[in-house]
Order: structure tokens, then sequence, then C-alpha cells
């Protein structure tokens, strides 16, 4: 069962975080499909809509990231999304897990159905680090965000 514990809200005691939005979960995990809709509400909000590829692919890196936290660690984790708006505006996404170990690029293989995700998130993540912690660790990845407006238009299309 997934707790919400913050909902896309501005941060009082963080005031550079316009919006975030966090959730847990125990041993029975939680739906990707509910993280990938919670990244993609979040970036609608701060003015990235659904059809962009910056949150496509912050779609595709938290799937990820909750993939692997599910598949490689036991019990409970958590999952925390920041779109940071100081400059360079970007979108921090924090998965907790019990495991100790840091994710580790396999050597690739496109015979391979499985391994490439590491291999993924460095391509499409500006900063990707692993916090060990007492309780397990913290895998953080950010995306840098364009700034929201009449250019994220896409081509073709016109503003007003």
């Amino acid at each position: 069962m997934a707790i919400p514990l913050e909902k896309q809200v501005p941060d009082e005691h963080h005031p550079t975080v316009s919006l975030r939005h966090g959730v847990v979960w125990g041993a029975d995990g939680i739906s990707l499909a509910d993280t990938r809709t919670a990244t993609r509400d979040l970036l609608a909000r701060a003015g990235h809509p659904p059809e962009h590829q910056v949150s496509q692919d912050a779609q595709l890196v938290v799937s990820e990231l909750v993939t692997n936290a599910l598949r490689h660690a036991p019990g409970p984790g958590g999952l925390l999304l920041e779109v940071l708006p100081d400059a360079p505006a970007r979108l921090r996404i924090t998965v907790h897990d019990t495991s100790p170990q840091a994710p580790r690029p396999r050597v690739p293989d496109p015979r391979r159905v499985g391994g490439h995700g590491i291999h993924l998130l460095t391509r499409l993540c500006d900063r990707l680090d692993t916090d060990h912690r007492a309780d397990g660790k913290h895998v953080t990845a950010e995306i840098h965000l364009p700034l929201p407006g009449p250019c994220l238009q896409e081509p073709g299309s016109r503003v007003g």
C-alpha cells in the first residue's frame, strides 16, 4: 500500500522547492503507473506538459528507479519528486530503498532483455548518484528543465 506523504505543495522550509510530491510504500510495493502519473502531474503544474520530451524522459527515469528499488530491495521504500526552480531549473527524483547495494551498470549486451537501466539513466539524467544510509540508500537523479512557456511549443504549433 502506498501512502502519500506530501502532494504537490510549496515547501515553506525549502523556499527553492516550488513543487514536491512524496510517497512511501511497504512490502507490497507501489504501482509504477501511479509513480508515472505523479511525475507527469507535477511537471504539468510546473509548466511542462506530458507531451514534451522532458516529461516523458522524467517518467521513464522514475519508472526505472522505482522498478530497481522494488526488484532489488526488500521491504519499504519511498519516492520524492521535487521541482527546483533555481537556475538551472531541474526535477530532482529521489528513491529510497533498504538495499545497501548501489546500482551498478552491467556490460551492455543487445541480446539481453534486462540490465540496461543504469545506462539509460546516465543518458537521460544530468546527475545520478547514490547516498548510502544506515537503513539502505537514496538514489538521486536530476533532470534539467527548460523554461516553461511558449519556447516549449511543439514545432508547427501556434501560441495565442
